[in-house]
């Protein structure tokens, strides 16, 4: 810590080329930061406490290939199994494609089987009650202004109506909140009634997306699932059941690997940091290399020039790394409450902040390795005789 100062002031001999490199540096972990938050919010959904008891059974081969409705009763027959209710994708959009909307169609008894959903007795029976009723999450009424008693008009992006009109009209009845912990988007959810769906789309074959399967006791899952899946194999519609997690991470790969992508474009972005960072510390201490060499004239040994040298270059991506993940940790919660819920960030996390450091300190060791290993070969003679 006692050449402090003289890394500080090496550091920032050339300020402006300095401050373009930290700024380049704080870019790049200001994207790790988002992107890991990303990749946390897909590997976390589902990992709440709630909701262990129930398994979700879809197609074996493709979340888009449907089950026939007769597998309903089957499946209620299987031991340890307390209820099952059904959904399927309806993939709605609002005025215009940017405003996509998580719409389900969905049975009578799906409500009973999310008990983190909050809906009054009354609306509950009023969406019993009316075909064409919807209710909706309290952050997606919210988000568009919406309010109990309003018609809206919803363009499915699959399924057009009979008529072959892709505009499905529908009654907001009800508007309910949910329990702390609940599913990512839970909030954001529009539900409309499957018979509804299934009678007036264009496609109707009386088939589902999937099945929620409530079980009586949550330590019975291996076994009930077994069975489940035991019911369907060898036809044409094999089924996989499995927990609402592992359900949300493969209705989350079809849109890729989020794991992959992260990890793709973090390696791409760190390499081109690499590059340029190994560049800037490489031409500053060419620059300086009759400074070095006075330096070693004067009594600093060639291990202390190297250590310098590399503390230079660590301090650099240090104050840049933690100004960017720092940016990272402030822009997430403004992100989630900007996009009404839609992009739901958690907060950086201490293994993020760990792991961001980590990187800092190995990056900025592998860019300042080289040239702290010819500072520390330096020859004075030749240095100062500017060869």
């Amino acid at each position: 810590m006692k050449y402090l100062h003289l890394i500080w002031a090496a550091l920032f001999r050339r300020k402006a080329r300095t401050f373009l490199t930290l700024v380049s540096i704080i870019t790049a972990f200001l994207l790790f930061g988002m992107l890991d938050a990303v990749r946390t919010t897909f590997e976390s959904n589902g990992k709440s406490l709630l909701g262990v008891d129930r398994l979700v059974t879809s197609s074996r081969y493709s979340i888009i290939q449907s089950l026939p409705l007769a597998l309903q009763a089957q499946i209620a027959a299987v031991p340890g199994v307390r209820d099952v209710a059904y959904a399927n994708w309806f993939g709605g959009m609002y005025q215009e494609p940017k405003n996509f909307v998580f719409s389900y169609a969905v049975s009578t008894n799906y409500l009973d089987a999310y008990p983190e959903i909050r809906l009054s007795p009354a609306q509950r029976k009023a969406f019993d009650d009316t075909r064409t009723g919807v209710v909706i999450g309290a952050a997606l009424a919210k988000k568009y202004g919406w309010k109990v008693g309003d018609k809206i008009p919803l363009q499915s992006t699959i399924f057009p109506r009979k008529n072959g009109d892709k505009t499905w009209p529908f009654d907001i009845v009800g508007i309910f909140t949910v329990s702390k912990g609940a599913l990512n988007t839970m909030d954001q959810m529009f539900l409309l009634h499957w018979k509804y769906f299934d009678e007036a789309n264009a496609y109707a074959s009386h088939a589902v997306g999937w099945y929620i399967d409530r079980l009586q006791d949550p330590a019975q899952a291996d076994r009930v699932g077994a069975a489940i899946d035991a019911l369907s194999a060898n036809s044409d519609h094999e089924t996989r059941t499995q927990t609402e997690q592992a359900f949300g991470a493969s209705f989350a790969k079809q849109l890729g690997d989020i794991g992959l992508i992260v990890s793709a474009i973090m390696g791409a972005v760190f390499f081109t940091l690499i590059l340029l960072t190994g560049n800037t510390m490489a031409q500053a201490v060419r620059e300086r290399t009759s400074e070095l060499a006075v330096l070693k004239t004067i009594g600093f040994s060639s291990r202390s020039v190297l250590s310098m040298v590399l503390a230079e270059s660590v301090l650099l991506l240090v104050l840049g790394g933690v100004i960017g993940v720092g940016l990272a940790a402030l822009l997430a919660p403004i992100v989630t409450k900007g996009s009404g819920g839609m992009v739901n960030l958690p907060p950086v996390s201490a293994g993020s902040w760990a792991l961001g450091i980590g990187l800092m300190v190995v990056i900025g060791l592998l860019v300042g390795a080289l040239p702290a290993w010819r500072a520390m070969r330096l020859n004075i003679v030749d240095a100062l005789a500017g060869r």
